[in-house]
């Protein structure tokens, strides 16, 4: 019951554009279940807002090795990691 409260207020806190706020319901949610794909795919979403792409690839690969065929998590981490190259090359032209 908890963990589904948490998960409506960081459902809440994604709507409002809040993603830090966001990120932290869902890592207490975490604490609580370390199993519902839905929760990291949520986090995964807020850390691609952030800019935390290495953040948002993990939560994806751990969703899929709980799942292996979890569209979301593949979408957000094929972003992740399209996130992760700009990065690199815009370093690299510094």
């Amino acid at each position: 019951e908890k963990l589904k409260t948490l998960k409506t207020e960081g459902n809440d806190f994604v709507r409002m554009g809040k993603y830090e706020e966001a990120v932290n319901k869902y890592s207490e949610c975490m604490k609580l279940n370390t199993e519902e794909c839905t929760i990291y795919t949520n986090r995964a979403l807020c850390y691609l807002k952030l800019y935390k792409y290495e953040e948002a690839k993990q939560d994806c690969d751990h969703v899929l090795q709980l799942e292996d065929s979890n569209i979301k998590a593949f979408y957000r981490r094929a972003l992740a990691y399209k996130g992760l190259q700009v990065r690199t090359k815009t370093m690299a032209g510094i």
